[in-house]
C-alpha cells in the first residue's frame, strides 16, 4: 500500500490501462463503464504527474470519479450510436448449392418437404417447379430450403 501512495499517478496510470485492456480485450466494448473509469484513471495519472492535481490519493478518487462521470456525459451518445451500426450480411451455409430431385411440385403455395441429413426440410420457391426437376438450394431459412431450378 505504501507503494501505490508513493506511486499514485504511476499507479493510476497503470489501472487505467488495465481497465481498458478488460473492456476491449475481455469485454469485447460491449460496456462503457470500464473504458469510461479506465480513460479517467488515465487522464488523472496524466493530470498528477504534471501537477495540475495534487499527488494525494483523496485528489486522486475525486478526480477519477469527476472525471468518469464528465467522459460518460461526453461520449455516452456518441459511443452508444458508434455501438448500434451493425452491419447486416446475408449468412453463407453449406447447404447452398446442395442439389437433388423433386418429387411432388414446389410453388408458391404448395411448400413439400424434403429429408436431409436427417431433417425434413420444406420447400419454398417463387416459380413452380413440377416433380421430377432439379433443383438447387440457393437459400436456408429456419426449416426451410428455398429452392430453383438448376441448368444443366
Amino acid at each position: 500500500m505504501n507503494w501505490i501512495s508513493n506511486n499514485l499517478c504511476e499507479f493510476l496510470i497503470m489501472a487505467g490501462l488495465v481497465l481498458l485492456v478488460i473492456e476491449v480485450v475481455v469485454l469485447g466494448f460491449s460496456t462503457f463503464v470500464l473504458f469510461f473509469v479506465g480513460l479517467a484513471a488515465l487522464l488523472a495519472g496524466g493530470l498528477m504527474a504534471i501537477g495540475a492535481i495534487p499527488d494525494s490519493t483523496l485528489s486522486a478518487f475525486y478526480s477519477v470519479g469527476v472525471l468518469t462521470a464528465l467522459l460518460a456525459m461526453l461520449l455516452w451518445r456518441p459511443l452508444k450510436s458508434m455501438q448500434g451500426k451493425v452491419e447486416v450480411k446475408k449468412v453463407t451455409s453449406d447447404l447452398v448449392g446442395h442439389s437433388f430431385i423433386l418429387n411432388e411440385t414446389v410453388s408458391m403455395t404448395q411448400n413439400p418437404a424434403y429429408r436431409y441429413s436427417g431433417i425434413d426440410w420444406h420447400l419454398s420457391s417463387e416459380q413452380e417447379l413440377p416433380a421430377g426437376t432439379l433443383v438447387e438450394v440457393t437459400g436456408v431459412a429456419v426449416g426451410k430450403f428455398i429452392v430453383q431450378a438448376k441448368e444443366s
